[in-house]
């Protein structure tokens, strides 16, 4: 009985060995921009992971990279194009807003609205068909019976 709670006690006691990176910033501002930017830029090895999020040794490293930037007094937009020029743009999760992502956006919508004016150009070009049931009923009707006889 005693055995496996010590082996519980163990297999309990794993999780909280684990290691969390902490860092000790000089101002709070620091940390806040830290935690700010850690979740704002992409691992560039995972997928849809951000720096915080991922335990691959390449994001560990932009972690501690981005302290040491900040402690050094590097502004905010100084490390992300630092970690753009070295990376590419796939390290920012909010792409900037340049040309090509413009018409990344707009080209759905644009494809959209001429979808819309051919659609409504093939379809208004259509002849329609007329009701004759009620119009024409008598003139079929003889003409039906001309031929039949």
């Amino acid at each position: 009985m005693r055995i496996s709670i010590y082996i519980v006690t163990l297999l309990l006691s794993l999780p909280a060995s684990a290691v969390i990176e902490t860092y000790e910033f000089s101002q709070p501002e620091l940390e806040a921009r830290y935690h700010r930017l850690v979740d704002e830029l992409r691992c560039p090895k995972c997928q849809n992971q951000t720096i915080a999020d991922s335990n691959a040794p390449i994001s560990e490293d932009l972690r501690r990279r981005l302290y040491e930037e900040l402690e050094a007094g590097f502004t905010d937009d100084e490390i992300i194009d630092g970690m753009v020029d070295r990376y590419g743009e796939f390290v920012r999760y909010n792409p900037a807003s340049d040309g090509v992502t413009r018409w990344l956006w707009l080209a759905p919508w644009i494809f959209l609205a001429i979808g819309g004016v051919v659609w409504v150009a093939v379809t208004s070009g259509r002849s329609r068909v007329k009701d004759t049931s009620s119009e024409h009923a008598n003139d079929i009707a003889a003409l039906l019976q001309e031929k039949s006889e």
